[in-house]
C-alpha cells in the first residue's frame, strides 16, 4: 500500500457538524492506516474550533490529541478576526496555533490529496 500525504481544511464549527466530525474521523482513519497528515488548516467558521468551549470539549473532536500526535493545527488569522475572535495562540485550545494561507497553500503543494470539509461561509 502506497502511503499518501493529506493536506485537510476545516469549514465549519463543531461540534454538532458532520462536516468537523467527518474531518475528524478521516484524519483518525488515515492515521491508522499508516497515512501521513501534513496539515489541518482551519478557516471560514472552522477557526471557531480552536477556542475553547466547555460544551465543545466535552462533545467535540479532540483536535488537541492530534497534535499531541504531532498534525499541525493551523488557524487562520484572517478568519479568525473577521469572526471577531483574536487570533493569536494565547486565546487557542492546546494544539492550535496563528497562521494564514500561505501555509495552506505549501501544505497543498506537498500533499498527495487535498481534503475540504465543510462549505465555506463568510463572516
Amino acid at each position: 500500500m502506497e502511503i499518501m500525504r493529506y493536506a485537510i481544511q476545516i469549514n465549519d464549527r463543531g461540534p454538532d457538524s458532520e462536516a468537523v466530525t467527518c474531518g475528524y474521523e478521516f484524519i483518525k482513519a488515515a492515521l491508522a492506516c499508516g497515512h501521513e497528515v501534513i496539515l489541518v488548516f482551519f478557516y471560514h467558521d472552522g477557526v471557531m474550533n480552536a477556542f475553547s468551549d466547555s460544551n465543545a470539549l466535552m462533545t467535540g473532536p479532540d483536535w488537541s490529541a492530534l497534535a499531541e500526535r504531532g498534525i499541525e493545527l493551523l488557524v487562520c488569522t484572517a478568519a479568525s478576526e473577521r469572526r471577531g475572535a483574536l487570533g493569536d495562540a494565547q486565546t487557542f485550545r492546546a494544539g492550535f496555533k496563528p497562521g494564514g494561507l500561505g501555509s495552506w497553500v505549501d501544505a497543498c503543494l506537498k500533499a498527495d490529496r487535498t481534503l475540504v470539509f465543510g462549505v465555506p461561509r463568510e463572516a
